[in-house]
């Protein structure tokens, strides 16, 4: 039997059950004060997860990191989304993550994982890792795509520059003609032609999973000393509002979930702790939210 045989719902879920304890591990040392609270949680319609959250660390204000198993009837939107004429059952799984920081030098990261099959056999993979700085540096944002760009690389030269360029056009509010940060990578109907294939895609999705624990806890030591006051955290509190309008307008993610009846808590806790949304809101001129703003831009070279 050779390896790629093994690799299956179960193995796959194996592995984001797995990831999923591990981040939190690596989280909870570089915060050095949070802890994850855990809540197990059945989904009505077949399977459940485990959603964990941080909140009142000393760099993570509000987090969490969810892992789900669930399967069922796919609902006729997700059927019209496939473009599925007759009913079938559906097998999710993944790993998702938002971490919303103190500080505002410190950013808010995302990332998500997973894995979807269909009783009608197609089956394929999703994920990507994003940065949103409340303050956009050259320099993190450099060295974040070249860490992401490294992990393409080892799978294949031209995932990079695919991978980044949908990610600028998802993680896009239209409403504001802006990205919601410097973008990252995004990836969806990764669809195995066979089982080598179907191994050489985990493998890829595996690596970006792990590549989630080093670049988070980078930002956390680099960034948590550095000094801040109140304009910053006003600032910060519009670029969650930011956050907030693509996660409830726009995100996939969370439309998949409400729409298969999926735990509203847990899809739910990617918001902020606190959000503000100040009307016709306009940065000083050279100031450093200007500076920000004039990078929320689609098709950056970062590297």
């Amino acid at each position: 039997m050779t390896s790629e045989q093994f690799i299956n719902k179960d193995s796959i879920t194996s592995f984001f059950t797995d990831l999923q304890d591990r981040i939190c591990q690596a989280l909870t040392e570089a915060d050095g004060a949070g802890q994850f609270r855990e809540d197990s949680w059945q989904r009505p319609g077949g399977g459940g997860g485990r959603s964990r959250t941080i909140a009142e660390g000393a760099v993570i204000e509000k987090g969490g990191v969810g892992f789900s198993a669930v399967y069922g009837e796919a609902t006729q939107a997700t059927l019209r989304t496939l473009n599925l004429s007759t009913p079938a059952d559906f097998y999710a799984t993944g790993v998702s993550i938002v971490l919303h920081p103190h500080s505002p030098m410190v950013p808010i990261i995302h990332m998500n994982v997973r894995y979807f099959e269909m009783s009608t056999g197609q089956s394929w993979f999703g994920g990507g890792i994003d940065l949103t700085p409340h303050y956009v540096v050259e320099e993190d944002a450099q060295w974040f795509h070249a860490y992401l760009k490294n992990v393409c690389d080892r799978h294949d030269a031209s995932y990079y520059a695919t991978f980044k360029t949908w990610a600028d056009d998802y993680f896009f509010i239209p409403h504001r003609q802006e990205t919601r940060g410097i973008g990252g990578i995004f990836f969806d109907y990764l669809k195995p032609s066979d089982d080598t294939h179907k191994a050489k895609l985990f493998s890829f999705v595996q690596d970006v999973g792990n590549a989630f624990a080093p670049i988070y806890t980078h930002f956390m030591h680099k960034n948590r000393d550095l000094p801040f006051g109140e304009p910053e955290k006003q600032w910060q509190l519009l670029r969650r509002g930011r956050y907030v309008e693509f996660n409830l307008v726009w995100d996939r993610g969370t439309k998949f979930g409400l729409e298969t009846n999926g735990r509203t808590e847990s899809i739910l806790m990617s918001m902020p702790p606190q959000a503000n949304w100040t009307y016709d809101f306009r940065p000083e001129p050279g100031s450093c939210e200007e500076h920000t703003l004039g990078l929320l831009q689609k098709g950056i070279d970062w590297v």
